[in-house]
């Protein structure tokens, strides 16, 4: 039970990020949610820098705790414990990008490392896809799977500023942003 109750762990990440981004974007005269990246808002110089950092630290170790249960699962159930590897990953980009607040060039380098993290969905659905028992949790991963990279082709059209499709990212480049967060 102990272990089904850490699992508990990746939607309280989830919950945490979602309520502080929310809540922190207040503190910022004028922020948008469609138009605004999430880094605008614990960037240098921004008054919910603090916060930011603690809230994406709150959510890194939420998600090792997560990654802990999800790899003691994959173990008993017989599976690699890849996925939660990935998991765990995922955490300390959240945590680097927290920490190192933009403009310092490590918060970007540890904002792209979390396309690593977000790969976990895949592994997950891979190193489960042979169970059975699991195969609604591997539909719901493969889903996601998609989900982020449509997510991540969408973010990514901002290196491109000249495409079609970045064209229409731009005035809503925070949705686009969240909804990898999302996915």
């Amino acid at each position: 039970m102990r272990g089904n109750a850490r699992l508990l762990f990746g939607p309280l990440a989830g919950v945490i990020l979602g309520v502080g981004v929310a809540g922190l974007a207040l503190m910022i005269p004028g922020y948008g949610h469609v138009q605004q990246t999430v880094s605008e808002i614990g960037e240098v110089g921004s008054p919910a820098r603090v916060s930011f950092a603690r809230m994406l630290c709150c959510v890194a170790v939420c998600n090792l705790v997560f990654a802990s249960a999800v790899r003691n699962l994959s173990i008993e159930a017989g599976h690699s414990p890849l996925a939660a590897y990935f998991i765990a990953f995922m955490a300390i980009s959240a945590a680097g990008v927290g920490i190192f607040a933009y403009p310092h060039p490590l918060h970007n380098v540890f904002g792209l490392s979390e396309i690593i993290g977000y790969q976990a969905p895949a592994v997950l659905a891979l190193t489960w896809r042979r169970d059975a028992r699991a195969r609604t949790l591997v539909a719901i991963s493969w889903a996601a799977f998609a989900l982020v990279w449509v997510a991540i082709g969408l973010n990514m059209s901002s290196m491109d500023r000249q495409s079609q499709l970045w064209a229409h990212v731009k005035p809503n480049f925070g949705l686009a942003q969240r909804a990898l967060f999302v996915a």
